[in-house]
């Protein structure tokens, strides 16, 4: 499938070496508001939508993890942007870490969380996918979000809730279901080796979704990989923790 030219925002110092935030699923690049005011400061900030999600357009699918690795690099061609800093969370994380194996020269520093290197079973994507085109993104709402964060962190902050469940529910059903078809037949076991960027892996402790054990399985399989455990965070832990990972991130990034 040719790569298709994704909706993105660039902000920050306009001089600053680039960063490019790639999201999850069911959600948009505003899922990175959180990580704005820190990292303008000192990059070239680049968000997008994931094709099939917000802006971008809708591509029948299924997709694969290399229609969205050749999307972003797609990106950085449209942007004129040789090398950039990679940071993707869950489907984002996949995207940016088969950007790295299959790119190297176009990937300086990458950061990734909450995500994996295969999300098996299959067939449970598979079956998500085939719920979602059938009853539409908001029936997977509600459940998703809950994954997303801690009890107690949506017990005290519902208004975030209810503005996630609603960022999932809007997510047209032909992307999110094709999406999950590309996590599904995700395995990037083999490229883990091959990935020489510096590595930063960050895993929510209390992340159900993708527990510490798959960020270490990241972390100890790159060239040069560093683990960071987030405690009391689920599966959004830029959202949930932001200063934490925001610090972590700069921190990361700066040794460049």
């Amino acid at each position: 499938m040719p790569a298709v030219s994704v909706h993105a925002v660039i902000t920050g110092n306009p001089d600053g070496p680039v960063i490019v935030l790639s999201n999850s699923l069911g959600t948009t690049h505003r899922m990175w508001d959180a990580q704005l005011e820190a990292l303008e400061k000192h990059f070239r900030v680049v968000r997008y939508d994931t094709r099939g999600h917000g802006a971008s357009p809708v591509p029948f699918g299924p997709y694969t993890i290399d229609d969205l690795a050749d999307d972003l690099v797609a990106l950085l061609d449209q942007a004129g942007v040789t090398r950039a800093h990679l940071v993707g969370l869950s489907l984002g994380g996949m995207t940016a870490l088969r950007v790295a194996a299959r790119k190297p020269e176009r990937v300086d520093r990458l950061a990734v969380l909450c995500t994996a290197a295969d999300l098996k079973p299959s067939a449970a994507w598979t079956e998500r996918a085939q719920a979602v085109r059938t009853h539409g993104s908001a029936a997977v709402a509600a459940v998703v979000v809950e994954r997303w964060f801690t009890s107690e962190f949506l017990f005290r902050h519902p208004g975030l809730r209810s503005s996630h469940a609603a960022m999932v529910a809007s997510t047209s059903a032909e992307g999110y279901a094709a999406c999950c078809e590309a996590i599904a037949g995700l395995d990037l076991h083999s490229d883990l080796a091959s990935i020489a960027a510096p590595t930063l892996a960050i895993a929510g402790a209390d992340d159900t979704a993708t527990p510490p054990a798959r960020l270490t399985e990241i972390a100890d399989g790159v060239q040069n990989g560093k683990l960071l455990v987030i405690p009391d965070v689920a599966h959004l832990a830029n959202v949930q923790r932001p200063q934490v990972i925001n610090e972590a991130v700069l921190a990361h990034l700066e040794h460049a």
